[in-house]
C-alpha cells in the first residue's frame, strides 16, 4: 500500500435537503415512505456478520399509528450476547492492527452510501419507526450521522499524527492503541445518528464492538447494520443484538474483557451501569472506560433587553420540534415580567399555526411520541400541573393515544419556580415558564442555576453584552452547550461539540477529538540510538570519588 503519510483535511458539513415539493429528493423520500409502510421488516440479530434468528421476537410500531407494524425482530437470549462478545474479542486483533488509514476508508464509505444511495431509506425508516417529520429525520439521521464520521476521520487524523518531541540521541513515539477489549454501545431511540456514532467512533480507533440498539429505533438501526456490512466492515467488528436491556447489561457488565461503555440514555439506566461496573473492578483486565450522555432540563433565560419574536420562534421549536424528545429541548423558561405579555401573544400565534398528524404529511411540524411509555409519563406531568395550585396549563395540555401517542404542544405557567415540571425532564413536549420581575435578572440567574440537577444546553436571549456575559458566568456548569440568542437546540458537528456535565453525562463532547481520546489506550516508545555503557555519571568520575 501507498506508504505516504495519510492525513484527512477538514469536511465541509453535510448540505440539508429541504425537500420543496415535486424536487427529486422529496419524491425519493415519498417513494420510501411508501414502500416502507407496506412492507414488514424480518430484523435479526447480527453477530460475527452471521444473522441470526432466536424466534422470540417483538414489534417495531409506526408510534403515529401503533397498530402498524413495519417490523418483526429477534430478541437475543443470553447465548446470542456471549456469542456476541466472543465475536468481538475475536476480530478485536486483526482490526486492531490495521492500519487506521483502511479504518477510515470504510468508515468513509459508509458516509457515502448515508448521503447517497440510502438517503431516502435512512430519512424514511427514522421517520415511521421514530415518529419523525422529514425536517428532524434530514438533519440527523443523514446530515448529522455523515457529519460524524467524516469529522471523526479529521480528527483522528490530527491525533494520530500528533507525535512527541525528540531530542538528540533518541526518538519518541506515541503509539495510538485501541482499548484492551471490547466496548459496550447503548444507544437511545431518538437520534439515528447517535446510534451509528456510539459504534462507529470506538470503531475508526481500532475497537471492536457489543452493540444494544434501543428497541423502539431498531428499523433505521437495522439499515444502519447493513450499511456498514456493504461498506466492507469486516466481521465481528460491529454485533448488533436487540433485546432486554438488563439481560444483556447484566452479562455484559460482567465480563472480564470489558474496555468501555458508551451509552446516550436514561439517567436511571447510566447510573446502574457506573454502579455494576464500579461493582465488579475486580473482574476486569483494564479499568473500562465510561462515557456516557443522559439527560437534560435545558432553560431559555430572557433577559429584558430580548427581542420577544426571536423569544417566541427559539421557545416553539427549541420546545415542541420531534414533540420535545431530545436531551437539549428547552424545557423551562425564565421570562421577565415586562415581556411575557407580548411572548405569550405572540407563542399563542405561533402554536394556534402547528400541525400535528402523520410523518408522511409533511405539512406536520409535531407528530407521535415514541411509545405508550412515554406516552402515560408526559401526560402524568401534565396532569400534576392541573391539579396543583402552583401552575396552571396555558396552552395545549391535551393528549390522545386511541390510534397514535399524540400530545398537544403544552405550556405551563409556573409560580411556583421549584415546581416539579421545573426541575424533572419530562421528554415530552411540555415547556415550563416562570415570570420573575425586570430587577431580579440576576438574582433569577442563580435560580436557574440551582434548579435542577442537569448541566446539558441552555441560552441566553439578550441584547444586553454585559447581561449576557454575567448569565455566562453564572451558569458556567448549568449547560455544556450554551447559545447565545438562539434556541437550546440543534448542535452541528464540528461546529458544537456535544455534552454536559452533572446529571447530564460524563461530558466527553460528541463530534469532537475529545470523544475520540476517550477510545484510545495510548502508548509512548522510547527508542535510544546509543545506550550508555558505564553506570557513572560524568562527576563521578572525579579522584574524590574513589577515596576511601
Amino acid at each position: 500500500m501507498n506508504n505516504a503519510q495519510f492525513y484527512y483535511a477538514r469536511p465541509e458539513n453535510e448540505p440539508v435537503y429541504e425537500y420543496k415539493k415535486d424536487t427529486s429528493g422529496r419524491k425519493a423520500l415519498e417513494a420510501a415512505l411508501k414502500r416502507q409502510s407496506e412492507t414488514i421488516v424480518d430484523i435479526p440479530l447480527i453477530i460475527g456478520g452471521k444473522e441470526i434468528r432466536t424466534g422470540k421476537t417483538g414489534k417495531v410500531v409506526m408510534p403515529h399509528d401503533h397498530q402498524h407494524v413495519l417490523a418483526t425482530y429477534h430478541k437475543a437470549t443470553e447465548k446470542e450476547v456471549k456469542m456476541a462478545v466472543d465475536a468481538a474479542m475475536e476480530a478485536h486483533q486483526q482490526w486492531a492492527e490495521m492500519s487506521w488509514v483502511e479504518r477510515v476508508s470504510i468508515t468513509l464509505k459508509i458516509a457515502e452510501l448515508i448521503s447517497t444511495k440510502y438517503r431516502a431509506l435512512m430519512n424514511a425508516s427514522t421517520m415511521l419507526g421514530q415518529g419523525k417529520n422529514a425536517y428532524q429525520a434530514e438533519i440527523e439521521a443523514v446530515c448529522e450521522t455523515t457529519d460524524f464520521i467524516r469529522f471523526n476521520a479529521h480528527y483522528v487524523s490530527e491525533i494520530y499524527n500528533d507525535q512527541p518531541h525528540s531530542e538528540r540521541g533518541n526518538l519518541n513515539r506515541i503509539e495510538y492503541r485501541p482499548l484492551e477489549g471490547f466496548v459496550f454501545a447503548v444507544s437511545p431511540f431518538n437520534f439515528t445518528a447517535i446510534a451509528s456514532n456510539l459504534s462507529l467512533a470506538p470503531v475508526v480507533l481500532g475497537n471492536t464492538v457489543v452493540w444494544k440498539p434501543a428497541t423502539t429505533s431498531l428499523l433505521s438501526n437495522y439499515y444502519l447494520m447493513k450499511i456498514f456490512k456493504e461498506a466492507g466492515l469486516p466481521d465481528g467488528i460491529i454485533n448488533f443484538i436487540p433485546g432486554q436491556g438488563s439481560m444483556i447489561g447484566d452479562i455484559v457488565l460482567k465480563n472480564k474483557n470489558l474496555g468501555g461503555v458508551h451509552f446516550t440514555g436514561s439517567n436511571t439506566t447510566f447510573n446502574q451501569i457506573w454502579k455494576t461496573v464500579g461493582n465488579n473492578l475486580e473482574l476486569y483486565r483494564s479499568y473500562p472506560r465510561i462515557v456516557g450522555e443522559t439527560g437534560g432540563k435545558d432553560f431559555v433565560f430572557v433577559h429584558p433587553s430580548a427581542e420577544v419574536n426571536e423569544v417566541a420562534t427559539a421557545l416553539v421549536r427549541g420546545a415542541f420540534e420531534y414533540q420535545g424528545q431530545k436531551c437539549s429541548a428547552a424545557s423551562r423558561a425564565y421570562i421577565p415580567h415586562s415581556l411575557w405579555d407580548d411572548i405569550k401573544q405572540k407563542m399563542d400565534e405561533n402554536i394556534a399555526m402547528i400541525k400535528s398528524g402523520d410523518v408522511r404529511n409533511f405539512c406536520n411540524f409535531v407528530n407521535a411520541v415514541i411509545d405508550e411509555k412515554a406516552f402515560d409519563k408526559i401526560m402524568g406531568y401534565i396532569e400534576k400541573a392541573k391539579e396543583s395550585p402552583d401552575a396552571e396549563i396555558i396552552f395545549g395540555g391535551k393528549g390522545d393515544k386511541s390510534k397514535g401517542y399524540f400530545i398537544d404542544p403544552t405550556v405551563i405557567f409556573a409560580t411556583d419556580p421549584l415546581f416539579v415540571t421545573m426541575q424533572e425532564e419530562i421528554f415530552g413536549p411540555v415547556l415550563t415558564i416562570y415570570i420573575y420581575e425586570d430587577a431580579d435578572f440576576e438574582k433569577t440567574l442563580h435560580l436557574c442555576n440551582e434548579t435542577s440537577p442537569y448541566g446539558l444546553t441552555g441560552s441566553i436571549f439578550s441584547k444586553d453584552r454585559y447581561a449576557t456575559v454575567k448569565a455566562c458566568q453564572v451558569l458556567r456548569y448549568a449547560a455544556g452547550n450554551f447559545y447565545f440568542n438562539d434556541k437550546p437546540t440543534g448542535a452541528v458537528v464540528g461546529q458544537q461539540p456535544f455534552g454536559g456535565s452533572r446529571m447530564s453525562g460524563t461530558n466527553d463532547k460528541a463530534g469532537s477529538y475529545l470523544n475520540l481520546l476517550r477510545w484510545i489506550n495510548p502508548r509512548t516508545v522510547k527508542e535510544t540510538f546509543i545506550p550508555p555503557t558505564d553506570f557513572r555519571y560524568p562527576f563521578m568520575h572525579e579522584e574524590k570519588c574513589y577515596q576511601g
